[in-house]
Formats: structure tokens, sequence, C-alpha cells
């Protein structure tokens, strides 16, 4: 929805922090209410910032933030996890954004790669239904693992949810993707939204997703990167290192997009992480 309202960063900002810290929608509108804000105008704004029907918010909706499980974000200079010890290079409060160097070794890297090749395929999106499907943005090749499919990626995953404090059950198989020279995934989101037909089918299991972890698997020649546009933030693809954002439904700050290869090859491995366990659908 949009709102033809003007609302200033510092209050979308606010709302936004707001709800993540566990406030509910009401609790925020009653607050915008007592600054002097009129309830029909506050009402417009609010859902405006979290990607909400009006009607939902009159209905004294559920808060934006999920009720599920949540990520704890690593902080800086480093984090050690299951014995290794991580570099967070950068960090970003909104969205929540960590730069984690070192978080792969470049045997693993290699490793993984090798694993996944030999099961490449045009890269797929998810579509309303929690299918996989053809996306025109996305122009790479790509694979999933199972859930602790072989020593390397149960190694990796645990890494990761020791890292996050958050059960490896809550994650959604591992993604490895190749990209060519030109081969882009243009802007997009990683959390569902809920005013798409089958957003409650895509949810049923493991409920929204809540986080991401993007894993550089090797370092391009020139381009590939991953850029974060609302806030102005490229993050350069470096063997071993990751980005890692967490976000919560409508969070309009955490749209990405992997930039084009310009020279040399990109691998890529993703984790999505879900507010519950998760069961992956079958393939058939």
């Amino acid at each position: 929805m949009k709102s033809h309202l003007p609302i200033r960063p510092e209050l979308r900002d606010w709302i936004l922090s707001t709800t993540r810290a566990g406030h509910s929608v009401d609790a925020v509108l009653k607050l915008m209410q007592d600054s002097g804000y009129d309830p029909r105008q506050s009402r417009t704004i609010v859902a405006t910032v979290l990607n909400m029907p009006i009607s939902a918010l009159d209905a004294h909706a559920q808060p934006a933030k999920s009720q599920g499980r949540r990520t704890r974000h690593p902080e800086p200079p480093q984090a050690i996890a299951e014995g290794r010890t991580i570099d967070v290079s950068l960090s970003v409060e909104s969205p929540v954004l960590r730069v984690l160097n070192n978080l792969l070794s470049q045997g693993e890297c290699e490793a993984l790669i090798l694993e996944a090749k030999p099961r490449l395929q045009r890269a797929m999106t998810v579509d309303s239904g929690g299918k996989q499907q053809v996306d025109a943005r996305r122009t790479s090749e790509g694979m999933f693992f199972g859930i602790g499919e072989t020593t390397l990626v149960k190694r990796i995953e645990q890494r990761i949810a020791t890292l996050l404090s958050i059960p490896v059950d809550h994650g959604e198989g591992l993604q490895v993707l190749h990209y060519l020279p030109g081969q882009q995934y243009e802007p997009h989101h990683d959390w569902f939204d809920p005013e798409q037909p089958g957003f409650a089918a895509i949810t049923a299991k493991g409920g929204q997703r809540i986080a991401s972890v993007v894993m550089y698997l090797n370092t391009p020649e020139a381009g590939g990167g991953t850029a974060f546009p609302e806030i102005g933030l490229t993050v350069t693809a470096l063997r071993g290192s990751a980005v890692y954002f967490a976000y919560d439904t409508g969070d309009t700050a955490s749209l990405h997009a992997g930039l084009p290869v310009l020279k040399g090859e990109k691998w890529i491995a993703t984790k999505w992480l879900r507010e519950r366990p998760f069961q992956a659908p079958s393939r058939k």
C-alpha cells in the first residue's frame, strides 16, 4: 500500500525499531496519538511503514515483528562459533546487518563448490504456493542441499546455528548458486509478503523468514557484490566471508541485490532462517 502522507525518516526508523523491540502495533499507534497524530493519520503511517493493510490495524492486528524465534546478532569485533573465530568487520542496525570475515575456510569453500557442481540447474525461487519456480530476475545456476546432507553441510549449518543462537532445524536447506559474467539477482526481499496469494501455505511449515546468511565461496575478478540500495551499501564478495542480515515482515531496508559479475565467476551459499522449525517441501 502507498501513503500520500510524507513520512519523516526518523519517524519511520522509530516505528520499525519500536516494533522490532517487541511493542505491539496498538502500542505504537497510542504513542503516536499521544504525540499529536490523529487516529486516521497514525494508522496510515504505521500501515505504510510496516507494509500492512489499514484494515488489519483497525482489527487490532499482531505487530509485524515475528512472534517466533529470533536470531542473536553477532557483535564486533569478533565472535566464536564451534571453535572458529569470526571477525565482525561491519555492523549496521537498520537493517540489522553484519559482515562476517573468516566464517568459512578456503578448504570448506572449495569442497562445497565441488559437492554442489554435479547438481547445478537453473536457479529457482519460491512461488506463492511454496514450490520452486523459474524467476527472470535470477539468472544464475543453483542447487539445494538437504539439511545435514553431507558432513561439510552439517558442520556449516551447526556453525551458523551456534553463531546466531538458533536451532539448526530453523534453517532451510543450504542453497549454492553459481554466477557467470553478466548474471545477477535483481533487488528483492527475502521475507514473504503477507499480501501475496499463498502466504499462508508458504509459511505453514516454519513460519516467516527472519534472517539470511550469504556466504561467498570465491572472490570474483570483478563485480558480484551484494548491494543494499536502501542504505547505499555494497558488500564485496570475498572468499570465506559472509553477510548476515535479519529482518521483520515489511522491513524494506533489507532490500538487496546480487550485482552482475563483471569478470570471472561467483559462487555463494545462502542459508535462510525461519521463526519456527522448518520442513522442506517435496520436490516431486
